[in-house]
């Protein structure tokens, strides 16, 4: 079967059911970054990215968890036949970023759960959290849930056009030119974990976009 993977972002949860209605089979994996950091806020907690990833305690892990569960509820009632998985629950593996607290980096999986969703014709919708439990950039797990379960392609839902540089939105960039301007430091804020993806995926075969932006192997 052809399977798309669509990340939603917190801001853009609203069009996840737009995004999803006319595709047959397809995974959706969400992100909660302004509700998580709207919380933390509330309760005095210090809020702190590194490269575009939470640094987050076990504190903050809490906040993480049930800003991811109001989201995933919210899109479930959006989105007909979802069915909400929470990724620690599910089994998704992540090597621990220690620098980062309780932060993981993702691994390319292919969960039962996920599976069981698809093989019934419902959509599953996998806040990323990993085992441990370790909170991992949604852009990062999207990526590699695609690669895992060899998905056609992975859309990353956003709340901006796509990969603005120079005071416009890039329509195509290669793998190579996006991981130059990643390491040459001329990005920042959120499109970095988002590019790290694209340029992962991409290269291990996925059609990638961003928004408007295609990234190419």
């Amino acid at each position: 079967m052809k399977l798309a993977v669509l990340k939603v972002g917190g801001a853009s949860a609203a069009g996840a059911a737009d995004a999803v209605r006319g595709l047959q089979h397809v995974c959706v994996v969400h992100g909660a970054g302004p509700q998580i950091s709207a919380e933390m806020q509330r309760r005095g907690l210090p809020v702190e990215f590194v490269g575009g990833r939470r640094v987050t305690t076990a504190t903050g892990l809490e906040v993480v968890r049930e800003s991811f569960a109001a989201v995933n509820a919210e899109l479930c009632a959006a989105i007909p036949g979802a069915v909400g998985l929470m990724g620690d629950e599910i089994g998704l593996p992540a090597t621990q970023v220690p620098e980062l607290g309780l932060v993981g980096d993702p691994l390319p999986s292919a969960p039962q759960a996920v599976l069981d969703v698809l093989a019934v014709g419902c959509v599953p919708v996998v806040a990323p959290l990993a085992a441990g439990p370790l909170n991992v950039n949604a852009d990062e797990m999207a990526a590699a849930l695609a690669v895992g379960l060899g998905a056609d392609r992975i859309s990353f839902l956003t709340d901006v056009p796509g990969l603005l540089y120079g005071g416009s939105v890039v329509r195509t960039i290669n793998a190579d030119d996006a991981e130059g301007l990643l390491d040459r430091g001329e990005l920042e804020g959120g499109i970095l974990p988002k590019l790290r993806a694209a340029v992962i995926a991409a290269r291990l075969g996925v059609h990638t976009e961003i928004g408007a932006t295609a990234v190419t192997a």
